[in-house]
């Protein structure tokens, strides 16, 4: 980058000035549900969760957006990148104009939502043009485009009662479109991607960008910027609706009384930028959460009726707050929320001024997430206590958590300084003279900076013990992953029961839903731990557990919610399932090459359990009420004991918490534990990498698929038959059939015990099949179950084969890609890109959680039955069954003779699912 004075000034305020002035269109546009929002609900007649989800949804996406765009800032530049999310929230603006239905609402609030990522474009991109001694102002004039959301409230209301909501998002998008070509054509590039653009000097991989996430500070960071601008959103959607209804005001005035906490909470960011380049960030953050603590507890405060047993009788009064010191409270608080927000982000440049973007994207994003789960929030806390104040009584307890924390850090920190010196001192004044002490640092117990697992000597003095610690905690985190993943598999079986009214075809997807995250999410979460450190990655993804397991437990209490909540509920469980892929690689550091394979069969075939464990847990779990008066009333069901189906969620809970705390406090990372994404490739230029995608589909998709769709298959065929009872010995099955079967595929070869469990998955199938074209017969449900229990079984053997095969075939390539290297260099290569193909094939195995759910669902929907997917599943296994013979065992095959010469040979299978 250029040295700041030779920066044109120019320019320099050329871009600021554009960027705040475009910020604040992008602001007013993502904040424009607060008013037109009204109408809508009115229109559509929605609930009070309903309308929070509809007002949430643009924050969700422009929240979850900043991370890729801040990224995207730093790599191609911010007048490029700032002009391009202008443009795409404009045409889901108008869009928004032509939707009649709240399924389309949605889908348009979606991309509205991309108006709100520019916030992280624009932090980059400013931050670029300043020095550290200004950064704190600059980004706090930018940040006062925060504004944009008391010009919605001040001029939507009137275009919207004069021409309909539908013209405010006309004239916005409109907006949108000016703005964007004004901030093109009177803006230039960046310092930094001008100098790129000289020299040629391409920006680094994105993965590198984020590195500096594993920090703890800069989730610390995202906290305090979840009250301070994600409780600041939250309340610009809330306040209207709440003085309309707590005061009695009408759109117009509440819209404007709203502003009176908008507008400071925006303008005077650019004066807490001063502040903090003045007198230091740290503090102004304490008088933020000093003020805040005090603000929203006197908001927080319902309107009383006390009665004092007075000398001359009982003492009546009322204590409520009148609507002119509720606008009083508010601007205080939106006032010293303002000066919060220019403190964190005078931080951000301070400790990552090489990965503003990045950080910046991500502190940006948690706040934002405040903005869409906090009025959600609201809405909920209103429905439970009746009380409109309830939503300030759940950001006093945020506010106090966040001064908590950052309190006991710089405390933390303070000692830590301290003691460096204090080390150096000497005890006694008649030490003076004497040589100066050494200080050593103290490395962390967490990190491991010297792991040599293949030195014997340090594997058994010191190795063993921490890494089987390290396995025997990722086992249960692995577990309840699963659990977590699979629990729709028992939930949908019983949503008719509780009075919800959906389709055979909309259960499926509800539980298809989480295959299809959760797979996607194995093949990100693969790389992410050489990124963050396997005992925080364990942590935060062990933590993310608690968001569907809540979820499902508070919205199946209620028949009136709506399928979409039901359908996000869905895919956030897919956390579960990504988690796999990130546990194994965590794992694998761990052990010896010795060792490896049977620690990672042991974790995840254990993990494994968690499939069957929810499947047993959640039927008996539902019949109580396990949790009190805390896990919410029974659903009466006619002809049957009362159903508690919250419990399917809230039975985890603590389980979550604990090994979450488990897994921070007992947990390793391993210093030199990385990985790069550019050597791993390569693995998508090998043939065989994708023919194991195919069969590992045809043996673990079809594990996970079947125990995702089994019970629900089960009761639709067979509603006389309580199968829930039975669904989890199919699961338990197949996890023991692969843990026990693994010396078959070592004896007698990968591919050989491939094709036998392939022909007995084609038998199972085939049963299926016959026992469903027979269903009405007595005895025909066991027939059924049978043949189910041949499936897991197979698909089990299936499962410890066909990893087997991995690198017995990499072994076997690297002589023919590599015929001029030595042994030990093909052996390490084949290794590699063997680590590589066994995550990448688990990845795209796990879609089978989907396919095969869904299979069932659409065949219903189309034909009635389930039988043409059966029939399209049986032809798949029969090119499972080819594909494996003609590549692998037939003789000429790869693997053909390897398999034969090697037969009783003892070679350790690779890792298992």
């Amino acid at each position: 980058m250029p040295a700041i004075h030779d920066i044109d000034r120019g320019k320099q305020r050329n871009a600021l000035a554009m960027s705040t002035v475009a910020f604040t269109t992008c602001f007013a546009v993502w904040t424009i549900f607060a008013i037109i929002g009204v109408s809508i609900r009115r229109e559509l007649g929605l609930s009070e969760t309903q309308f929070g989800l509809l007002v949430g949804t643009p924050i969700l996406t422009g929240s979850l957006i900043r991370v890729v765009l801040g990224i995207w800032t730093d790599r191609y530049g911010g007048r490029l990148v700032f002009t391009a999310t202008m443009l795409a929230a404009a045409v889901a603006t108008f869009l928004l104009s032509y939707a009649t239905t709240y399924p389309q609402m949605l889908a348009a609030a979606l991309g509205v939502g991309i108006a709100g990522g520019s916030f992280a474009v624009g932090v980059a991109y400013v931050s670029r043009w300043y020095p550290a001694g200004k950064q704190g102002t600059a980004l706090g004039i930018f940040g006062a485009g925060n504004v944009g959301s008391a010009v919605t409230k001040f001029l939507a209301p009137f275009v919207m009662v004069a021409f309909g909501w539908q013209m405010v998002a006309q004239v916005w998008a409109a907006a949108l479109v000016v703005m964007a070509a004004i901030f093109w054509f009177s803006t230039t590039d960046d310092p930094v991607q001008a100098e790129r653009r000289r020299t040629g000097v391409r920006p680094k991989s994105a993965w590198l960008e984020l590195e500096p996430l594993k920090n703890v500070q800069v989730w610390r960071f995202a906290i305090y910027y979840f009250f301070v601008f994600g409780a600041f959103v939250a309340l610009a959607l809330w306040l209207p609706q709440y003085l309309i209804n707590v005061y009695g005001l009408d759109i117009k005035t509440a819209g404007m009384i709203a502003a009176f906490f908008s507008v400071p909470a925006s303008l005077f960011r650019a004066y807490g930028g001063h502040l903090s380049d003045v007198y230091g960030a740290r503090r102004v953050l304490y008088w933020t959460f000093l003020v805040g603590i005090a603000a929203t507890f006197v908001l927080s405060y319902p309107p009383t009726d006390y009665v004092v047993q007075g000398l001359n009788g009982p003492i009546a009064f009322h204590m409520e707050m009148g609507l002119v010191g509720f606008t009083v409270a508010v601007f205080v608080l939106g006032f010293f929320m303002a000066l919060g927000k220019a403190a964190v982000y005078k931080h951000i440049p301070v400790y990552y001024p090489a990965h503003v973007g990045s950080v910046g994207g991500l502190v940006g994003m948690i706040g934002g997430l405040g903005g869409f789960l906090l009025p959600i929030l609201f809405g909920v806390l209103l429905d439970l206590t009746g009380l409109w104040t309830s939503c300030f009584m759940a950001l006093f307890l945020l506010v106090s958590g966040a001064l908590v924390w950052m309190h006991v850090s710089i405390r933390q920190m303070e000692r830590e300084a301290g003691g460096a010196v204090l080390a150096r001192l000497p005890q006694l004044p008649e030490m003076q003279g004497l040589p100066e002490p050494v200080a050593t640092p103290r490395a962390s117990g967490a990190v491991l900076t010297d792991w040599r697992p293949e030195d014997p000597e340090f594997w058994t003095k010191t190795g063993r013990a921490i890494a089987r610690r390290n396995l025997w905690l990722s086992i249960p985190a692995l577990l309840l992953s699963f659990a977590i993943w699979q629990v729709w598999s028992v939930v949908v079986a019983k949503l008719p029961l509780v009075g919800f009214t959906f389709t055979t075809d909309q259960l499926f997807w509800l539980a298809a839903l989480p295959g299809i995250s959760g797979a996607t999410l194995r093949i990100f979460y693969s790389f992410m731990v050489p990124i963050f450190g396997g005992r925080l990655w364990t942590t935060l993804t062990t933590w993310s557990l608690i968001i569907p397991a809540l979820g499902i437990g508070y919205a199946v209490q209620n028949p009136d919610t709506p399928y979409v909540v039901l359908l996000i509920l869905a895919l956030l469980c897919g956390f579960g399932g990504g988690n796999f892929s990130s546990s194994m690689a965590n794992i694998s550091f761990f052990f010896p090459k010795a060792e490896k394979g049977n620690a990672l069969a042991l974790n995840a075939g254990l993990g494994n359990l968690g499939v069957s464990v929810v499947q047993f847990v959640v039927p008996l779990a539902i019949t109580a009420g396990v949790f009190g008066w805390m896990g919410g009333d029974p659903a009466m069901v006619k002809g049957q004991p009362p159903l508690w189906l919250q419990n399917a969620g809230f039975v985890f809970v603590p389980f979550i918490a604990l090994s979450a705390f488990a897994s921070w406090f007992g947990m390793n990372d391993i210093a030199d534990a990385k990985a790069s994404f550019a050597e791993q490739a390569v693995i998508f230029r090998r043939a065989h990498n994708w023919i194991m995608c195919w069969l590992y589909t045809g043996t673990f998709g079809s594990f996970i698929g079947y125990s995702a769709g089994f019970p629900l298959l089960a009761k639709a065929l067979f509603p006389d038959v309580n199968a829930l009872q039975f669904a989890f010995l199919g699961p338990l099955v197949g996890a023991l059939s692969r843990s026990g079967s693994g010396w078959l595929a070592d004896r007698h070869g990968g591919a050989r015990v491939t094709i036998w469990a392939f022909v007995l998955m084609m038998i199972g199938v085939s049963g299926v099949l016959w026992f469903i074209g027979i269903r009405e017969q007595p005895g025909a449900f066991w027939g059924f179950f049978a043949s189910f229990l041949l499936l897991f079984f197979a698909s089990g053997v299936g499962n410890a084969s066909t990893f087997q095969m991995i690198p017995a075939i990499m072994t076997r390539e690297m002589e023919r890609l590599m015929p001029e290297a030595g042994p030990d260099t093909r052996r390490k290569q084949a290794e590699k890109e063997s680590a590589a193909i066994t995550g990448f094939t688990a990845a795209i195995a796990a879609f089978g959680a989907f396919f095969i759910p869904k299979g069932y669902g659409t065949s219903i929907a189309l034909t009635g039955g389930p039988e043409a997917a059966l029939w399209a599943f049986l032809i798949f296994y029969v090119s499972c069954l080819v594909l494996t013979w003609a590549v692998y065992t037939r003789k000429g095959g790869l693997l053909h003779d390897i398999e034969r010469a090697r037969r009783g040979a003892s070679s350790r299978p690779a890792a298992a699912e």
